[in-house]
């Protein structure tokens, strides 16, 4: 049976993160030089949910918490004030949507962690609670206060995808079970119904994404390539954007 599991799920993360990063490319090519053509924004809905997946897979499996974080965070603190200087336009981009994605994460491994271990008293496992439900009301304000690349919804999608997520200590047998792969989609596939639901247009073509994850390995892949994903999101859009430019003053 694990045999017969194993070749039906063959993509790795990498794998799965170089789909995402090819239709993200497709999509941003379409919104910039071929608005009028569906088909690339169609492709480019694969990007979002294959990406909020992974966050997800990041966050349970990262050794660095803070440097995870802080990683996310920095960069895409760095493109929205480079977008800022450029538009002056106060957009934060989809790395602060998945920043406020991971504290979420963490907030969530901790309460659970709590709620598990036996030297953490009722008291504790309360404020641990009233931290993370603290936490999201926090990310929920900032989402309406503020233009946040796919909003509250894409917040919290991958914290959906990590609820079954099993703690590392004291976890029950029965949770590690369901700890697996098809729960996880689930919970993805539940927040991407809430953001077709919000969002509309072609956002309904991400649920392509779902027979992607499914084939999903469990395993990284054997290069060491995150940060090559990090560095990809703002240099592609800086590319076609001087594409886009030079192609301007060329026509004038």
């Amino acid at each position: 049976m694990e045999q017969k599991t194993g070749k039906l799920r063959f993509l790795s993360g990498n794998m799965l993160k170089i789909i995402a990063a090819i239709s993200m490319l497709l999509d941003h090519i379409g919104v910039i030089f071929f608005p009028s053509v569906t088909a690339f924004r169609i492709l480019g809905r694969l990007a979002f949910p294959i990406f909020a997946f992974m966050i997800a897979e990041g966050c349970k499996y990262t050794h660095h918490r803070l440097r995870y974080f802080l990683t996310v965070f920095l960069m895409g603190l760095g493109y929205s004030a480079v977008f800022y200087v450029y538009s002056k336009q106060l957009y934060f981009c989809i790395l602060i949507t998945f920043a406020c994605s991971i504290a979420l994460i963490f907030a969530l491994q901790e309460f659970k962690a709590a709620l598990l271990s036996p030297t953490i008293g009722a008291i504790g496992k309360i404020i641990r609670g009233f931290l993370f439900v603290a936490l999201i009301v926090c990310v929920f304000l900032f989402t309406k206060l503020f233009d946040v690349d796919y909003g509250f919804v894409g917040c919290i999608i991958p914290l959906l995808v990590s609820l079954c997520h099993a703690p590392k200590e004291n976890c029950p047998k029965l949770w590690k079970k369901l700890d697996c792969i098809p729960l996880s989609v689930l919970g993805l596939a539940i927040g991407l119904v809430f953001y077709i639901i919000v969002y509309g247009e072609f956002r309904i073509y991400s649920l392509l994404s779902i027979p992607l994850l499914l084939l999903y390995s469990g395993e990284r892949g054997r290069c060491k390539m995150k940060y090559f994903f990090y560095v990809f999101y703002p240099a592609h859009l800086l590319t076609l954007e001087g594409i886009a430019m030079l192609l301007s003053i060329l026509q004038k």
